[in-house]
């Protein structure tokens, strides 16, 4: 049986409050739940501020993903369930949230989510999730205008990352940073299946490569297939990225370098983004109908 130390996939889990903030003195307490197929999140916004949010590994059952991403969320907040007035599904998984009330696909919600994050100016969002990747642009309030996705493929995702961590034995936090540890840049692994990909890269491994040379090469290949989807749909200053790969510099600074565009700073977790694009519509439709009242 593996030990956490040997489970190189194994990201940190986590949730987070706002200590500064009482759920008592807003007027509307929304959420939104991502449920993707490696992650899922819970957020809580209090009259659109974030408040509270979770984010987990999805496990088998999509409904108790969810569960257990909003019951994270919540912890030590004081605040039930019962309270929110409105909650939104979205993700992979959007239509198995039990407690939502509506669910919205996750490229709407990466697009406000994306506003949110990095302000009004964002024009082009890439959403590198675990199974797929979409190239979004927005507008000035985080509408989409237009997409791209690639196929539902490994390659080019969180899933594939962890992957290739766990071939490596190298842990995927460290993956970015240990992918730069080559005096030169390789070519990319040839593959866009993870399949053939894992295939080669134990080849090359086989072949006397150094475990850093391999990442660099499997961090470029990525990018570059991430860089040929963003191409066909068109980027448009400002770029930005959410999800999980945003958080591996092995991959985001060689899509900038293709790109010759420098993407955004967060200031908020990547992956939060589509359940945080979910509390924020999950107010809006909250005032709706209050109106129709």
């Amino acid at each position: 049986m593996a030990t956490e130390d040997s489970e190189y996939w194994r990201w940190k889990e986590y949730n987070w409050k706002d200590p500064e903030m009482d759920w008592k003195d807003a007027e509307f307490i929304t959420a939104g739940v991502d449920v993707g197929s490696v992650s899922s999140q819970a957020v809580i916004t209090l009259d659109s501020k974030l408040f509270a949010y979770s984010n987990m590994r999805t496990g088998s059952n999509s409904p108790d993903s969810a569960r257990n991403a909003m019951k994270w969320a919540l912890e030590d907040t004081g605040l039930d369930l019962e309270k929110i007035q409105y909650v939104v599904g979205t993700g992979y998984g959007r239509v198995n949230v039990p407690f939502a009330d509506r669910a919205i696909t996750e490229i709407a919600c990466h697009g406000r989510g994306a506003n949110y994050m990095y302000g009004p100016t964002v024009r082009t969002v890439l959403d590198m999730g675990g199974q797929d990747c979409k190239a979004i642009r927005t507008d000035e309030k985080g509408k989409v205008t237009a997409f791209l996705m690639n196929d539902k493929c490994a390659a080019g995702t969180g899933r594939g990352m962890e992957v290739f961590a766990d071939l490596l034995g190298i842990h995927i936090e460290k993956v970015g940073e240990e992918s730069f540890k080559v005096e030169k840049e390789p070519p990319a692994v040839s593959s866009t299946c993870v399949v053939f990909a894992k295939s080669e890269a134990t080849g090359l491994l086989r072949a006397g490569w150094p475990k850093n040379k391999v990442l660099a090469a499997y961090c470029s290949a990525m990018a570059h297939r991430v860089v040929t989807l963003l191409e066909r749909l068109g980027v448009e200053k400002e770029f930005a990225i959410t999800g999980g790969i945003a958080k591996n510099s092995g991959v985001v600074k060689r899509i900038e370098k293709e790109l010759g565009l420098t993407a955004l700073d967060a200031n908020l977790d990547t992956q939060i983004a589509g359940a945080l694009g979910g509390a924020l519509f999950a107010e809006a439709l909250a005032k709706k109908a209050q109106k129709q009242g």
